[in-house]
């Protein structure tokens, strides 16, 4: 076995062992949250054994542990469990059903906000540190910290201010549908996808100006350039193929940070995400379905970040070895 795939499969081990530590901490975190689902339906006033008699047909009155090994097993098959939305009145539902249509407009979100951001803040990285100390990297720097410092609610609501309300030009709620067209699709999510591009491309770019700005001080890249090799060589053919394990990282987590990150987002433009079913299902106690979404954010962010160190470990060797 070569070292590259030995240190590969343990990472991927250590994943493993990380995310059903985060099972366990999703499950007893969900389940300590103040409030009770039973008596949020039936109400304060319902009978004590109307109430045990609902939480049997949940399947609430089981210990903990028992409830946890029944959750995790059937997650491993793929079935998620019953949402609580419809209990007692027949129409119950499953997890899946209600998650798979939202996580898709998530991935969707997550996706055209990459397809944007990713080229551009490279794009804007690369020049800034080829114009190091001009004009044109200090405006960039002072909008990347200024752009950092905000929180992305207040972002979202300035441009929903500017872009919805002063000057309509946007929609102000996203609503979209599985059967809408792409172009109107984008055009509704045009506001949240600005939003989130405007979170991320500030830190991506900073990471990528800092890794060209260490690797333009090397020791080679000195020699390429006594040589006599133009700026465009030197970036594409010296610079940028050992910049490609730094900046992977961080467009790897950038997208992590993505799919996880827009709860605040969906909530504030009303779209039917993965995030918006989150809050909505902790408001309602709606706990298999807390459970469910918290594991897929937990898997999407686990994974990635192994992505990441995984490119990292490929495109540098030396990483290999602890000295």
């Amino acid at each position: 076995m070569t070292p590259v795939l030995k240190t590969v499969l343990l990472r991927l081990g250590l994943g493993v062992v990380t995310l059903f530590l985060v099972t366990l901490l999703v499950f007893f975190a969900v389940n300590l949250m103040p409030g009770d689902f039973a008596t949020e339906i039936l109400g304060q006033e319902a009978a004590p054994e109307t109430v045990a008699a609902f939480q049997r047909e949940l399947g609430l009155d089981r210990p903990a542990m028992q409830r946890y090994v029944h959750w995790i097993g059937g997650a491993m098959q793929g079935d998620l469990g019953t949402s609580f939305a419809g209990a007692g009145s027949g129409t119950t539902r499953t997890v899946t059903s209600l998650v798979g249509p939202r996580l898709v407009n998530t991935l969707f979100l997550a996706t055209a906000t990459a397809v944007i951001a990713v080229p551009l803040s490279l794009l804007l990285g690369i020049f800034a540190a080829l114009y190091r100390n001009s004009l044109y990297d200090r405006f960039v720097n002072l909008v990347s910290l200024t752009t950092v410092s905000v929180p992305e609610f207040f972002i979202a609501y300035i441009l929903l201010l500017l872009l919805a309300i002063k000057f309509p030009i946007f929609y102000a709620l996203a609503n979209v549908s599985p059967d809408m067209p792409l172009a109107e699709r984008l055009t509704r999510c045009a506001l949240p996808i600005l939003t989130l591009v405007l979170a991320i491309v500030a830190h991506m770019m900073r990471m990528t100006r800092a890794a060209i700005i260490n690797l333009l001080a090397s020791p080679y890249v000195q020699t390429a350039r006594l040589k006599g090799v133009g700026p465009r060589r030197l970036i594409f053919h010296h610079v940028l193929p050992n910049a490609w394990a730094p900046i992977a990282t961080v467009v790897a987590l950038t997208l992590a940070y993505l799919v996880v990150g827009v709860v605040v987002v969906e909530v504030v433009f009303n779209y039917p995400g993965i995030g918006r079913l989150i809050v909505d299902s902790v408001t309602s106690r709606d706990i298999p379905v807390v459970q469910a979404c918290a594991l897929i954010f937990a898997v999407i962010y686990i994974s990635l970040n192994l992505l990441a160190d995984t490119v990292s470990i490929v495109t540098n060797p030396r990483l290999l070895h602890p000295r």
